[in-house]
């Protein structure tokens, strides 16, 4: 098929990596220079957001935010300049589940179909092409582009209609920090108390306490590996959506709020470009004690 991806960053490159070593016909956008393995592999660079659209049948967005995906599509030089009937937008990025419905609307008043469809799995899924993707849209739009997600993940799952998918994100981002929280706590808690703290990691893995953020990120706690999978200001708008999502529920989400605030105290430390397994070190500041020496 002939495809546009529009954000190459950090999960942006891999994903469409992906489409283009699978056979698809790929044109590109991006605000900062397009990788080279993206021109190696036959990928096209075009001028705008617009000029994607016009040349692909399916349009992928990558991008960090709400406002992001707004300017991306609806600005000057924006998709909807270039869109039409029978083509599809893909927004893989973790926005606004309001916003996504809004957004969705826009697009089909100019005859084209909108799947929400965010990712989880950070830069190692979408190097691997093993994310998992939860999709909000028409039933028979989502099959279409089915095949094209299977080039880019692996546990693919239509949620419902258009914002679902982003609701589902929300869900997994709350799961994710709260689980990175504890964590960090458990692991702060063993180090203080004078137990190795990667003895104590490989012990708590063949028990109930085992989970995959506690084998990848407790690992990256010990050996002080914080280089970005997903950075800290990245989880923060997240858990943001998660809040303002809550304020207009009327829904109490206490430990998320907390999450929130301990990512919030390493952002005001400049920490805020770490992976956010780096959480740890709001609380090993608390604790005036690190987990391990860097």
């Amino acid at each position: 098929m002939k495809v546009g991806f529009i954000g190459l960053g950090i999960m942006g490159t891999p994903m469409a990596l992906h489409l283009v070593n699978k056979g698809h016909a790929l044109t590109v956008y991006t605000r900062s220079q397009v990788p080279e393995a993206i021109t190696a592999a036959g990928g096209v660079r075009v001028d705008s957001a617009a000029a994607v659209a016009r040349e692909a049948e399916v349009i992928f967005t990558m991008v960090p935010d709400t406002p992001d995906v707004e300017a991306v599509l609806f600005g000057k030089g924006g998709v909807a300049e270039g869109i039409g009937k029978g083509k599809v937008v893909v927004d893989m990025s973790s926005i606004s589940p309001m916003a996504t419905k809004a957004f969705a609307k826009r697009i089909n008043a100019l005859g084209a179909d909108y799947i929400d469809a965010p990712v989880s799995g950070g830069e190692v899924g979408a190097k691997a092409g093993t994310l998992t993707i939860m999709c909000g849209g028409d039933a028979a739009v989502f099959e279409r582009v089915k095949p094209l997600l299977e080039c880019m993940g692996k546990n693919i799952t239509l949620v419902g209609g258009n914002g679902d998918g982003q609701t589902t994100k929300v869900a997994n981002q709350i799961i994710v920090a709260l689980n990175i929280a504890a964590v960090s706590e458990a692991l702060v808690f063993a180090s203080k108390a004078g137990a190795d703290p990667a003895k104590v990691r490989e012990a708590l893995m063949g028990g109930f306490a085992a989970s995959r953020i506690l084998e990848v990120h407790g690992e990256r706690m010990i050996k002080r590996t914080f280089n970005p999978g997903f950075r800290i200001k990245l989880h923060q708008k997240d858990l943001g959506l998660a809040l303002q999502g809550a304020r207009e529920l009327g829904v109490a989400l206490p430990q998320t709020a907390n999450a929130a605030q301990l990512m919030q105290a390493c952002a005001a430390r400049g920490l805020g470009e770490l992976d956010h397994s780096a959480l740890v070190q709001a609380l090993e500041i608390m604790a005036e004690h690190p987990v391990a020496k860097g």
